[in-house]
């Protein structure tokens, strides 16, 4: 099994456990309509990459912590969505959370989701509880206050803004997350992988800057020009577009020299290098990876 149908699968499971019993159905309805369909999958695919590469020794952990990261990623996407955030009107080529259920709907469905990814953890870890306590405090680290991506949020309420902190908030905690929780659940430690991850989250800002800046609504499947709508700070703003390519091709090298030795160094390698290209809206304005 590849690892987009392991993701897949465990999301599925996740979801429909949140809809047991006699369930609000509008509420239940929304669950599965914020995780499907699943975009590119991006986050949680390296953290199945970085446990193979370390040897996949509890694949079922791993696909607990996949899909966990995963449902912990949509439930931001819909609180980002709200009109008191970015009022966006469509994600994923289709109607947000909100403007298809309502906004209470929403803030409901981002609150379930984010307790459903905690409960997915609890679950899976029951045989191996050291493990999965292990990936709880990454994940909750990664979400809340001061590292996470709830303070990512918070940096664009703030008048003077620290870009690196604050990309790295908004976008490069989910990606520590994937490698940290990779390695946790194939047995290795985690501080080892934080700097491929915070590397990978800091190409994917600038990439998302740039196809920001540069794309149309039709290739990202939402709205365009929202940086320069909310006066966001970005790479295109501070660098201009040659230097935003250039600091993109820059990190992903980095990336790529990150990465600690393992059994699978070569074939992470390989998956940290592929999508290169596609991150390039410059290169590759077609065949952009949607979130």
């Amino acid at each position: 099994m590849d690892f987009r149908q392991r993701i897949d699968d465990a999301i599925a499971k996740a979801i429909a456990h949140g809809q047991l019993g006699t369930p609000p159905k509008r509420l239940a309805t929304a669950l599965e309509y914020a995780v499907t369909p699943g975009g590119a999958r991006i986050r949680p695919t390296i953290l199945m990459s970085v446990a193979a590469a370390c040897g996949d020794r509890d694949p079922k952990l791993a696909n607990a912590a996949a899909a966990a990261l995963e449902i912990m990623h949509c439930a931001s996407l819909v609180h980002d969505d709200l009109p008191c955030f970015d009022d966006a009107p469509i994600r994923r080529g289709k109607p947000t959370v909100h403007r298809k259920f309502s906004q209470p709907i929403a803030v409901l469905t981002g609150d379930s989701l984010i307790v459903m990814a905690f409960e997915v953890l609890i679950r899976a870890g029951v045989s191996n509880p050291s493990t999965a306590l292990q990936l709880l405090g990454i994940l909750s680290c990664r979400t809340g206050m001061p590292y996470g991506i709830c303070a990512g949020q918070g940096w664009e309420s703030e008048a003077q803004v620290d870009l690196s902190a604050y990309h790295m908030a908004k976008t490069g905690a989910l990606f520590v997350a994937a490698t940290q929780m990779g390695a946790v659940a194939s047995g290795q430690e985690a501080e080892p992988w934080t700097e491929l991850g915070a590397r990978i989250g800091e190409a994917f800002q600038v990439a998302d800057d740039l196809r920001d800046a540069l794309c149309d609504e039709d290739t990202l499947g939402k709205p365009t020009g929202q940086d320069e709508a909310h006066a966001r700070p970005n790479a295109v703003t501070q660098f201009g577009v040659e230097g935003a390519v250039s600091r993109l091709k820059d990190i992903l090298g980095g990336a790529i020299a990150s990465i600690p030795a393992c059994e699978g160094e070569a074939e992470l390698a390989e998956m940290v290098r592929k999508p290169a290209e596609r991150l390039n809206p410059v290169t590759a304005p077609r065949t952009i990876p949607g979130e």
